[in-house]
């Protein structure tokens, strides 16, 4: 166990420490911090990197153990309703609880205060929209349905709601489809998948194992249009509180024991929900050997603890740094140098992402290696690269997000008919999967910076980070996709004329 912890807080150190350079690169150049700021990005740092070895340790132990056994389960009892019902309950249990779901909801300042359920208004909207879609998804997986044709068929029905929505409701309803697959719902989802498909006969199990999170994803833009609409949502305001300076030790360790007590409740209040599903799963099934459930348990443990030490260092550590660093950026040359240190974050900042090591090691574990972690993590990389550089592109000029939403989408379904199946899969995976932690924490708070110093809206241009963030893998993993399809076909057409060459030889011999 110590050497697998080992393990993967190295892992961890490799992911955090380019984009904690990059900060600390920054704060020496053209946005100097105060030494206050400083030292909570310090100390966020260390508690990132401990708590994302923790984590993923965690996930691999326990919750990817139990998705994969319910979802092959409820697969063998060959009930429909069943399958129906257990995807929506999971669905809902997992999102209510998804930490980067509750950042985003307090920060709807107009829905809360229509209604006395305050946030929980949008998050149990969201829920809803996870759980229906998850039961598609499933289903999908049962019948045999195309990937493709649903996404298709979704994604358009999207956009004809967004024409009935104000515009300011936009980036907030696309940022929610990202927000919710996250450290929370992605090991268990995924992992979903890979159990219902793992009893297919038919030879294609593997290409329809992914497309869960995709699903899942397209939910929460579709459910909190219609709440757009039904409570005919305008005039949007983000309520931008400035953060009180850190001047004495005494004052930073409060922030981080305020953190730590906040950050342990959330996650102890997600994982309650998914620890008593899978109590009473046990308790039906007996699917579970006692050194497994003693695994599963400790399992548990690392997850809450490395939950909740992300969660502190990323909110405490680094969210102060971004917004400080965006109104830096902003006040230099028109803010155009945010452009570039946008996309370099962005490269990197993926990498720092729970979830995406969860998605990356899945992908390389259900294609038997043929898609290696590495080249999953650079595609990834070099799409949120792109999605940034877009998402500080509209903070400077405020271009309307769906110029940039729509056409986006309309070549990522395009794609869809000339990438292999399972690509397609991972691909509208990946989306959901990059917009986690670390762009709610970090990368949006800068966007929130910069576009307050620069004087523009920060409900119609600041946010919709987190969708482009969530666009912009589809391309890229796709493209990776059919270059994999061509490399292995030239490949095997190798291969078969070297053995007509050898029986050609035999033969003349």
């Amino acid at each position: 166990m110590t050497t697998a912890l080992k393990e993967k807080i190295i892992e961890s150190l490799t992911s955090i420490l380019p984009i904690a350079l990059i900060i600390v690169a920054l704060s020496l150049t053209f946005a100097p911090l105060d030494a206050g700021t400083f030292v909570l990005f310090t100390v966020g740092v260390f508690l990132l990197i401990v708590g994302m070895g923790c984590f993923t340790l965690g996930a691999d132990m326990s919750m990817l153990v139990i998705g994969e056994k319910i979802g092959s389960s409820i697969t063998h009892s060959r009930k429909i309703w069943l399958i129906a019902l257990v995807s929506f309950v999971i669905g809902m249990i997992v999102t209510v609880a998804e930490p980067d779901l509750q950042i985003l909801a307090g920060q709807v300042k107009t829905l809360s205060d229509q209604t006395p359920l305050g946030n929980y208004l949008l998050i149990l909207t969201v829920a809803v929209g996870v759980g229906i879609f998850l039961m598609f998804a499933m289903l999908r997986i049962l019948f045999h349905i195309r990937l493709s044709i649903l996404l298709i068929l979704f994604y358009v029905a999207t956009f004809v709601l967004s024409g009935f929505v104000s515009p300011q409701f936009w980036a907030v309803s696309f940022d929610s489809g990202g927000v919710t697959t996250g450290p929370m719902t992605v090991p268990f989802i995924m992992s979903l998948g890979v159990g219902v498909a793992s009893i297919r006969s038919d030879g294609k199990g593997k290409d329809d194992s992914f497309g869960l999170v995709a699903l899942s994803s397209i939910g929460p833009i579709i459910s909190v249009l219609i709440l757009g609409i039904v409570f005919n949502v305008g005039g949007l305001e983000y309520p931008y509180e400035a953060f009180d300076p850190v001047t004495t030790t005494h004052s930073m360790l409060f922030l981080y024991l305020m953190g730590f007590s906040d950050y342990a409740l959330e996650v102890l209040i997600a994982l309650c929900p998914i620890l008593v599903f899978f109590l009473g799963f046990e308790l039906f099934t007996r699917s579970f050997r006692k050194r497994q459930l003693v695994r599963i348990f400790i399992g548990f443990a690392y997850s809450f603890l490395g939950l909740v030490l992300f969660l502190t260092g990323a909110n405490v550590g680094f969210m102060p740094v971004g917004r400080a660093i965006g109104e830096k950026l902003a006040s230099l040359w028109g803010g155009w140098l945010l452009i570039p240190v946008g996309m370099l974050i962005g490269y990197f900042v993926v990498a720092a992402e729970p979830a995406v090591h969860v998605l990356n090691k899945q992908v390389e574990r259900t294609s038997a290696g043929a898609i290696t972690a590495k080249s999953m993590k650079r595609g990834l990389c070099v799409g949120v690269c792109i999605s940034l550089g877009l998402a500080m592109l509209r903070i400077l000029t405020g271009i309307n997000i769906m110029y940039i939403l729509a056409p986006g989408y309309l070549l990522a379904l395009i794609l869809t008919f000339f990438t292999p199946p399972m690509f397609t899969g991972i691909a509208f995976d990946s989306g959901g999967v990059a917009s986690g932690a670390m762009v709610s924490s970090f990368v949006l708070p800068l966007a929130v910076g910069a576009c307050q110093t620069l004087g523009g809206s920060v409900m119609t241009q600041a946010f919709g980070c987190v969708a482009f963030v969530a666009l912009t893998p589809l391309i890229s993993i796709q493209i990776l996709g059919i270059a994999y399809r061509r490399k292995t076909r030239r490949i095997r057409s190798d291969f078969l004329s070297f053995e007509d060459a050898i029986l050609e030889y035999e033969v003349d011999a």
